[in-house]
């Protein structure tokens, strides 16, 4: 796979799934504060189920989720293997197979995590809501890079690539944070029959196994057993994608040698041209049977899945979770609220700290010649790409949710001021980065050879 060519591929389609997730995200919002405010809110409230049998799929100790843990806890599970099977590419045939080549946004991306953090830290210290440290860590790919399309042919590969690795790494470490630090208590025996699944999941994968349903399946039940052993089940998503092979089952050359055998032997029938209703013959169906099964592995099984994947999370699961959490009732709010502590700790954290991080981290391996500029990026380039960094609304609040989703009222009460900074701080990390990027890119563009 053309490293270059799935990056572009994932920009677009990060770009367009970005536009989506701004209607969604104003859709929750208007509703929130309308008179179908209560429909909006008493709608997550209901129970889903998924019943075999007297079993239920959806259930967790002993009682069935609710709508908005279901989209929380299960479809987040297939936007992490979707990420899960992005970084195994990247690692593989990317950005970060060489380290030399990834170490600018890795360094950039691990100062993007440590600053903000540090900075949540000191102005929230001594509070009670220091467990939500890990808030503005994130960095949104899909309204980040659609800040990046706004300004077209203006913006070079380079600074894309940077932006969408830095990206990447942002979610490993949002992951790994939500693996440590968001896990209950564990159940030992939910726990080792999850592990005896994932063991059939790596051996399925490492004998070559093409079939999606295997990984769907499997996938699903190591998903329920994570669910009920006490570890966040979104892990379960990320760690069965890095059990799909990377290998297609079928060699390209054995592939156009296979294809070129079919059609020299495909049956050259004597039908008339305009008689469209003559069914075709055993022979020849057989030929393009075989033709089609050399298609179908000729792609390897994460190409396949990312490819299948991708619409389904940039225009269903990542939008209906922005819907389903972005929802802020301003009526109740004072403009106080966006200056408590916890707003505003999140507020500085995505603008003036992801700022920092990414940007005095680059200047720092830079400066020590231990890297180099990306090509046609400038410094200006660079500090205004660290400001979208800053937007962090999708991982953000799915961490907050994390946070102080179970504290009763009190964690209420965080949670809907946690929205508030992350939705004020990710805004403004948007308009003040696309400001900053539309002032320092030149205006007339130079085509790249790519």
């Amino acid at each position: 796979m053309d490293s270059l060519y799935a990056i572009k591929k994932s920009i677009k389609n990060y770009a367009s799934g970005g536009n989506v997730l701004i209607v969604a995200t104003l859709l929750a919002f208007i509703l929130a504060n309308s008179p179908l405010a209560d429909l909006y809110f008493s709608w997550w409230a209901q129970p889903a189920s998924l019943q075999i049998g007297g079993f239920n799929l959806f259930s967790h100790g002993g009682e069935s989720m609710t709508v908005m843990a279901f989209i929380n806890d299960a479809l987040m599970a297939i936007f992490f293997f979707a990420i899960g099977l992005e970084i195994k590419r990247e690692v593989l045939v990317g950005e970060l197979t060489s380290l030399k080549q990834a170490l600018l946004p890795i360094v950039a991306a691990i100062g993007g995590m440590v600053v903000p953090v540090l900075l949540f830290m000191y102005v929230g210290r001594g509070s009670d809501f220091l467990r939500g440290s890990a808030i503005p860590m994130a960095t949104d790919i899909a309204f980040s890079l659609g800040v990046l399309a706004m300004l077209g042919k203006r913006v070079p590969i380079a600074l894309k690539i940077f932006l969408t690795t830095l990206a990447v790494v942002d979610d490993i470490g949002g992951i790994l944070v939500i693996a440590i630090f968001y896990s209950s208590h564990i159940e030992v025996t939910y726990l080792l029959y999850a592990v005896g699944v994932f063991l059939a999941l790596w051996i399925g994968g490492r004998a070559g196994v093409n079939s999606k349903m295997f990984y769907f399946i499997l996938g699903g039940v190591v998903w329920f057993l994570f669910l009920n052993s006490g570890i966040h089940p979104t892990i379960a998503g990320v760690l069965v994608a890095f059990c799909v092979p990377a290998k297609p089952v079928l060699a390209t050359s054995h592939f156009i040698s296979t294809i070129r055998k079919e059609i020299v032997n495909f049956p050259q029938e004597q039908f008339a041209d305009t008689d469209q209703s003559i069914m075709l013959s055993k022979e020849q169906l057989n030929c393009l049977k075989s033709i089609e099964s050399a298609s179908d592995k000729v792609i390897s099984p994460l190409q396949d899945l990312e490819d299948t994947l991708h619409p389904v999370i940039n225009y269903l699961i990542i939008p209906l979770f922005a819907f389903a959490n972005a929802g802020i009732v301003l009526s109740g709010l004072e403009l106080s609220s966006l200056f408590s502590e916890i707003s505003l700790a999140i507020f500085l954290g995505l603008l003036l700290g992801k700022f920092l991080g990414i940007f005095l981290s680059s200047w720092i391996v830079i400066k020590l010649k231990i890297v180099s500029m990306p090509t046609h990026v400038t410094w200006k380039s660079l500090a205004a790409v660290s400001v979208l960094g800053g937007i962090g609304f999708t991982v953000s609040l799915f961490i907050a949710n994390l946070s102080f989703g179970d504290m009763g009222p009190e964690g209420a009460v965080l949670l809907e001021r946690a929205k508030l900074g992350i939705v004020a701080g990710s805004l403004a990390s948007g308009i003040v980065g696309y400001f900053l990027l539309n002032l320092f890119l030149p205006k007339q563009v130079e085509e790249e050879v790519e």
